[in-house]
């Protein structure tokens, strides 16, 4: 048999709080005021889409049909939250949808206004991502969240809404397991409970402060009763830097949120996707999404999704390639944008808008509103 190597023990990571971090960004400093007037467009096919994506943001409410929000995490480091909050009151949004960078900066500014380290100078040092409160708050608010089989973006929304968790003690989690040892939830109860042992984790309320949390897209969509889903990779993020990390953990509240995805996709037919940021999560998670919806559609003699619109919002100049033409050829530089070209396959309308996030999403707001 062969003599494979023992894993990296990540118990022995030292970990730091997480207010001695020199943080590079603070929440109030750009946060942007949904109220105020967004910065212009920088050309007239912007201005037309934006205005084209607003109308039909309006027609799929009207009709009942989805309106998916997927965004990566510069979004929130560039200060949109306030005006993700506005499109998420007026009804304009029925998901959304981020990757674990957009969930850690989001819990991070909420819980002490500051976020964003330099990932240099913190590798070379063996600090980068060791920071306590953002891995252990995370972990808590998923394991929590595991009792009552939600998913990574109901748990961490209702941590930051509520201020906190109530855990059982460990003795109701062992006898929950010899009285139910094939329930549904066991797997997330042993994961409690070995945490609580092995972590010295206490039963009853753990309070846990976020005196921002009006900035947090998790918070608000809680509140908003808006379903907001995670998709992260394991080791991905700076929560696997932790004593605590549990792929497992993470991976069954992912798990969770890919199901509720889909839930989204299924009520897609004429509705809208807007993808803002998000050169991976959003086109890798959506292509395998709609290809379940579908699969599950054609099974009970229905039609596949269609009708929908998908805007991607990036900075990059897509490859300098006229996306309504179609997918470019293997030779060309364009073909290996997997934002543009994954979507170009999704069977709907692909509007493919080089612009900066926040003036896209402000811009829409204002439109929408009009």
């Amino acid at each position: 048999m062969p003599n494979f190597p023992a894993p990296l023990d990540l118990t022995k990571v030292k970990v730091y709080p997480l207010a001695t971090r020199k943080s590079m960004s603070a929440i109030e400093d750009i946060l942007v005021d949904p109220d105020c007037a967004p910065p212009p467009l920088t050309s007239d096919f912007l201005r037309e889409r934006v205005e084209l994506c607003a109308r039909q943001i309006k027609a799929a409410r009207a009709r009942g049909s989805t309106v998916m929000f997927l965004y990566g995490a510069h979004l929130v480091k560039n200060g949109a939250s306030a005006i993700l909050e506005r499109l998420m009151a007026g009804g304009w949004l029925t998901h959304l949808g981020t990757n674990g960078a957009g969930s850690i900066h989001d819990w991070e500014f909420a819980f002490q206004n500051w976020s964003t380290e330099s990932v240099e100078q913190n590798v070379a040092t063996g600090t980068f991502g060791t920071w306590d409160e953002t891995s252990r708050s995370i972990h808590l608010a998923l394991l929590a969240g595991g009792l009552r089989g939600e998913g990574y973006g109901v748990s961490l929304g209702r941590f930051v809404t509520e201020d906190g968790i109530t855990l059982p003690t460990t003795t109701e989690l062992e006898q929950l397991l010899r009285n139910e040892p094939t329930h549904p939830l066991s797997p997330a109860r042993a994961d409690l409970l070995l945490a609580m042992l092995e972590h010295k984790l206490p039963s009853g309320r753990i309070e846990t402060k976020h005196p921002w949390k009006h900035t947090s897209i998790f918070g608000n969509a809680f509140r908003h009763g808006v379903p907001m889903t995670v998709h992260p990779g394991i080791g991905y993020d700076i929560i696997a830097n932790h004593p605590m990390f549990n792929g497992a953990v993470i991976g069954r509240a992912a798990g969770v949120d890919f199901r509720l995805f889909g839930t989204a996709v299924e009520g897609l037919d004429e509705g809208v996707v807007l993808s803002v940021g998000s050169a991976i999560m959003a086109p890798q998670v959506f292509e395998k999404s709609l290809s379940c919806v579908n699969n599950l559609r054609l099974q009970a003699g229905r039609k596949i999704v269609q009708g929908h619109n998908i805007y991607v919002v990036d900075l990059q100049d897509g490859g300098n390639w006229d996306w309504t033409k179609g997918e470019p050829p293997k030779e060309s530089p364009a073909y290996y944008l997997r934002f543009c070209k994954s979507f170009s396959r999704m069977h709907g309308a692909m509007h493919y808008l080089q612009c900066d996030n926040v003036a896209f999403v402000h811009n829409l707001l204002h439109r929408l509103r009009a």
